[in-house]
């Protein structure tokens, strides 16, 4: 099967989208299929075509930016020619363009499944206010002309206002989450040396983001320092020049400057530093405040490598907590509240004896792959009759 994949941005830039189309392309590429991912050159440096994993990506160029998407003058040429010559379309929204191919997936008779990562919720800002309701506008049209619109979980679809109007066309597929690598004895070194012998470590895995709710764990880090003095919070991902959130950064930085000497940044890591990231951890936080968070595919790595989790009580977000019991649930904007979760998990390692193998195999990336390839087939039978 020829597969096109449509999103604004891929890797390298560092998001849950990203992640999760790399890990499906990747399965799909692995599995036999052709793989072709459509997305910006948002970086000059990034080279026009290449291939990684098996999976051809193709970069366009951007002549715009308007917050945090993007305008590429020829995305209308290269999807009319890249739609013809795959079987199926396989779209990701939030995503501008996805209603242009899912337009040209309806009139070349191409199968498009759409999946829906998250509900849009921009800063506010005399440009944002105009780009959001494009993007909403764009969206509900490919929606409306999609064959089929994916979501992580049925939690978040039925409180989101986007994907509760398209029910009649909605599957649940769990998101990809590859297994913990083992890490290498560099990585356990190095991390020996930041935990600072028996104090408590306190995980956050996300870009330094304003939906990510990093203010809260800060706001939460006195109450915890008062019953775990030693207590230092271990920061993974990118938290210099974020796209879109310098603002936030700088409001940020009297908060990270009184806290020093209880937080350290570590910038990206490779998946096998993120397993020694989560194993050093005792507990990971998820403390997001909105429903640009749908889900959370670190609370599922945190919990494969052993780690329960503190996460905000979210549609979507909180399934992870709820399915499992490795960790606690807290009201969303509650400081006080997830510094008492935090201390909770710490004191009582909730789940501990939850099997973590039959999590590995829901999220494995050759099923959640499978799942996709079993639905295109579906929408594939009419179209040869």
């Amino acid at each position: 099967m020829r597969i096109l994949v449509s999103l604004t941005y891929f890797r390298p830039h560092v998001s849950g989208l990203t992640i999760y189309v790399e890990r499906l392309a990747r399965a799909w590429a692995q599995a036999g299929h052709q793989v072709t991912i459509l997305t910006s050159r948002y970086r000059a440096d990034l080279p026009r075509q290449e291939i990684r994993d098996g999976v051809r990506i193709l970069r366009l160029p951007v002549a715009l930016r308007i917050s945090k998407g993007v305008l590429m003058p020829t995305i209308g040429l290269e999807a009319t020619r890249l739609v013809l010559q795959h079987d199926v379309l396989s779209l990701h929204l939030p995503q501008f363009d996805a209603a242009g191919i899912a337009a040209r997936g309806r009139l070349f008779g191409r199968p498009t499944i759409l999946t829906h990562h998250c509900d849009l919720h921009l800063p506010v800002g005399f440009f944002n206010l105009p780009a959001h309701a494009a993007i909403q506008w764009a969206n509900q049209i490919a929606a409306v002309l999609a064959d089929a619109v994916v979501s992580y979980t049925r939690d978040y679809a039925v409180h989101s206002p986007f994907l509760s109007r398209y029910t009649s066309k909605l599957h649940v597929i769990p998101p990809p989450v590859d297994p913990p690598e083992t890490p290498r004895p560099q990585d356990e070194a190095f991390f020996r040396t930041l935990r600072r012998g028996k104090n408590p470590v306190i995980g956050m895995a996300a870009r330094l983001a304003t939906e990510k709710g990093v203010e809260y764990l800060l706001e939460a880090l006195p109450k915890i320092l008062e019953g775990r003095p030693d207590a230092v919070v271990l920061f993974a991902g990118q938290y210099e020049n974020v796209l879109g959130e310098d603002a936030y950064a700088r409001r940020l930085r009297p908060a990270l400057d009184r806290m020093a000497g209880h937080w350290s940044f570590l910038g990206v890591l490779d998946p096998h530093q993120m397993s020694a990231f989560y194993r050093t951890c005792d507990v990971t936080v998820l403390p997001s405040l909105n429903s640009t968070e749908s889900f959370g595919l670190v609370q599922i790595e945190s919990i494969m490598s052993g780690t329960p989790v503190v996460a905000a009580d979210l549609p979507g977000v909180r399934q992870p907590v709820l399915t499992t019991g490795r960790g606690r649930l807290v009201p969303i904007r509650d400081s006080a509240a997830l510094a008492e979760g935090i201390l909770d998990v710490l004191d009582n390692n909730p789940g501990a004896d939850y099997d973590v193998v039959r999590l590995q195999s829901r999220h494995a990336p050759a099923a959640v792959a499978q799942a996709y390839l079993s639905l295109f087939e579906e929408l594939r039978r009419p179209l040869r009759r």
